[in-house]
């Protein structure tokens, strides 16, 4: 079962990928494409081994909703539970296919070519490496600046450490990857904590992401964040869907 194809979102970090498509890929268009969360382009990431300690939390957040099931918010290949106050958004596009905005057409109802060039950076934001952008969590509700990603793939052979590594692979700016290996709910993955360098704004943070691989294929879910304390002040958020991630049941 594929479980999410395309987006209409755009961003990264402490910008949503929910709506306002056009007005935040004009802002790209503008220079400032990286500072948006392009995830084109390698990074040079220097893994550590395998099982080295990537400086995980341990505190969890209080629990609110959960996400993943049939009837959430986002039907996702896994279940987790939500930190409270944390408000979850589906970024696959709706029944009828369409993401764009009613000003994107003009009085004849054609696309005008500024928007189908916005919806295609939109479209290649939403990939990196082999994942899609599906769902996201945002933490302002929460007085957090920043989400939590969730990011699926069609099934295959790849293992999730494979996985992970071809997603902060295709990072830009990413760098000093260090993975590990954790177990929950009878899933076992990969984790990873690493540093993202803005060409842009000339600052460097703290990102962090897990893979796990499912029958429905591989599922990354990815916390970044404002800055460097923004991400910690989340962390308990990304402990609590680690520790409670299930397969879905079908």
């Amino acid at each position: 079962m594929r479980f999410g194809v395309g987006s209409r979102t755009v961003g990264r970090g402490g910008r949503s990928l929910g709506g306002g498509l056009v007005v935040a890929v004009a802002g790209c268009l503008a220079g400032a494409l990286t500072a948006c969360g392009a995830g084109g382009g390698h990074g040079a990431v220097k893994p550590t081994a395998s099982g080295a300690g990537a400086g995980a939390s341990s505190a969890v957040a209080a629990r609110g909703g959960t996400i993943g099931a049939p009837g959430s918010a986002c039907r996702l290949p896994v279940t987790f539970a939500l930190a409270k106050n944390w408000k979850p958004e589906s970024t696959v596009p709706d029944s009828t296919g369409s993401t764009s905005s009613p000003a994107s057409t003009g009085s004849t109802g054609s696309t005008a070519p500024d928007d189908d060039l916005a919806a295609e950076i939109a479209d290649a934001l939403l990939h990196q490496g082999p994942v899609t952008a599906v769902c996201e969590v945002d933490a302002k509700p929460a007085g957090h600046i920043g989400f939590l990603r969730v990011w699926t793939g069609e099934p295959g052979a790849a293992d999730a450490r494979s996985v992970l590594a071809s997603f902060v692979g295709a990072e830009k700016g990413a760098a000093h990857a260090t993975y590990r290996t954790f177990t929950t709910g009878g899933l076992s993955g990969t984790e990873v904590e690493y540093r993202v360098t803005s060409e842009i704004l000339e600052e460097t943070k703290t990102e962090r992401a897990l893979a796990v691989t499912t029958p429905d294929g591989p599922v990354v879910v990815h916390l970044g964040g404002l800055d460097d304390e923004e991400h910690r002040a989340m962390l308990p958020a990304y402990e609590l869907a680690k520790s409670t991630l299930r397969v879905t049941a079908h």
